[in-house]
């Protein structure tokens, strides 16, 4: 690794970082024919520890990539200096870590790749998506998760969904494509007023250069993704592997072998085909909001 690929990394946040590490703690295990098992009794840990170190899913300790470097050959130079600080520095707190208290460790890690990914493709079926969202649509579809939870945890999780959205109107803003299924602009979130305030705002965002807004209309019938939610982030960093989320009620799943994440990405690149072009979509949202 040189000294420019370290340089390209100084703004990238902890998340990111944490994927770089690992990507190059993977392909020196792989170049020295090494197993995961034998690299995690290295560092006193399992297999599965190794595996989520590589994937960027977890922290690092220092003295665990030390050890790493040192059983794949990796002794003094540059090559380990900028690996070990690398890796110190993805342990940093991101903003989000201010949350914990209402952002549950399967959402967190989320959150951090969201925030790091330069291209953001979803698709929605029963709601408009996060990063879209007016505050009282946000209350409105949190409050269906968390009924009996207290005011000021309703208000902390709102505030969290307000704050990812900042990414949209920084200066480097990631290009968003979303994709929204007709039910989620009919169903009444929240009441009237509250649909038609956030339509309103899906009109405003549609006009930002770096973001599309489809909808799959109720006339397209089946389509490709209709058994649930999609979301596909990309990253700058060109070596870093796409990452598809699919969000549950209590969990989510991150499909990581190759050929899913390929299959997820023809999903997407079809559903924008079926649905209607953007340039329909501004006329399709005010006739949803006439009907509203």
């Amino acid at each position: 690794m040189s000294d420019d690929r370290v340089l390209d990394c100084e703004h990238a946040g902890p998340t990111v970082l944490r994927m770089m590490v690992g990507l190059q703690l993977r392909r020196l295990r792989e170049s020295g024919g090494i197993t995961c098992e034998s690299a995690g009794e290295s560092i006193r840990a399992s297999h599965s520890k190794i595996s989520r170190m590589e994937m960027g899913r977890t922290g690092f300790k220092p003295r665990d990539v030390a050890d790493l470097l040192t059983l794949y050959g990796v002794g003094d130079g540059a090559v380990r200096e900028n690996l070990l600080a690398m890796a110190k520095k993805s342990n940093a707190p991101g903003w989000w870590h201010a949350y914990g208290d209402v952002l549950p460790g399967w959402f967190e890690a989320y959150v951090g790749l969201e925030q790091a990914a330069s291209i953001i493709r979803s698709y929605e079926v029963q709601f408009v998506p996060g990063l879209l969202q007016t505050e009282d649509y946000a209350r409105a579809t949190i409050r269906l998760g968390h009924q009996n939870a207290p005011s000021a945890e309703m208000e902390r999780r709102v505030g969290l969904r307000m704050r990812r959205q900042r990414i949209l109107t920084r200066p480097d803003p990631p290009m968003l494509w979303a994709v929204l299924d007709e039910a989620a602009l009919r169903r009444p979130i929240g009441g009237a007023v509250t649909m038609r305030a956030q339509i309103q705002h899906l009109i405003k965002l549609a006009e930002l250069p770096h973001v599309t807004i489809q909808v799959m209309p109720f006339s397209a019938g089946g389509h490709a993704a209709a058994g649930g939610p999609v979301t596909i982030l990309r990253f700058p960093e060109n070596e870093l592997p796409d990452v598809v989320y699919l969000e549950q009620l209590t969990s989510a799943l991150y499909p990581d072998r190759e050929a899913d994440i390929e299959g997820y990405w023809h999903v997407m690149n079809r559903l924008v085909v079926e649905a209607e072009p953007p340039t329909e979509t501004s006329a399709l949202l005010q006739r949803v909001l006439k009907e509203t």
